[in-house]
């Protein structure tokens, strides 16, 4: 390797880059052994409690055992009582301003999980790109194309996709159009 004027690459920058390297090893190996214990830990008792709910929610396209772990330990294994409690703890609801006579809409109440409002968010992109023919899907592409802000509306999708997964585990409700991996 060589710097743009072509020059050697100095020793120090390059024994820099070999421990960059040796720490990027490490932290690939450790998050590979975390990702082994977790598959192992399904394994042991795939029927059963949190752990069918995961595998549930992995069978969905699109959804990775990660994701679903984190959402069946954080939120999905609670005993809330609707589905306005779901979107409550998540976060993902409005945060209205109310005074007097006017009433307006301040952005999010960022008052949840912020762990599982990032997680919903990030899988409500990865949702739009498995499962188009959904109907989540649909809607969501119906209300951008009527000119709804698509940061706005990845968010509202967020929380009916949180619904729609709480219904799931609860109720073995399929979501209407999902495509489910093959068993």
């Amino acid at each position: 390797m060589r710097t743009p004027e072509g020059l050697p690459i100095p020793p120090n920058t390059l024994e820099e880059f070999r421990r960059d390297l040796a720490r990027l090893t490490m932290v690939r190996e450790q998050i590979a052994a975390i990702e082994r214990a977790r598959l192992a830990r399904l394994e042991q008792a795939p029927g059963t409690g949190p752990h069918a709910m995961v595998r549930l929610l992995a069978s969905i396209t699109g959804v990775g055992v990660e994701t679903a772990d984190m959402l069946v330990q954080e939120v999905l294994s609670r005993n809330l009582r609707d589905r306005r409690a779901v979107a409550r703890y998540a976060g993902l609801t409005g945060s209205p301003d109310e005074s007097g006579a006017k009433r307006r809409e301040k952005g999010l109440a960022k008052s949840g999980n912020a762990r599982v409002r990032r997680g919903l968010i990030q899988l409500a992109w990865r949702f739009l790109r498995f499962q188009k023919e959904s109907a989540l899907a649909q809607w969501y592409r119906a209300r951008t194309a009527q000119g709804a802000r698509k940061t706005t509306m990845i968010v509202a999708l967020a929380r009916k996709l949180l619904i729609a997964l709480w219904r799931m585990v609860a109720t073995g409700e399929v979501p209407h159009g999902v495509v489910l991996r093959p068993a």
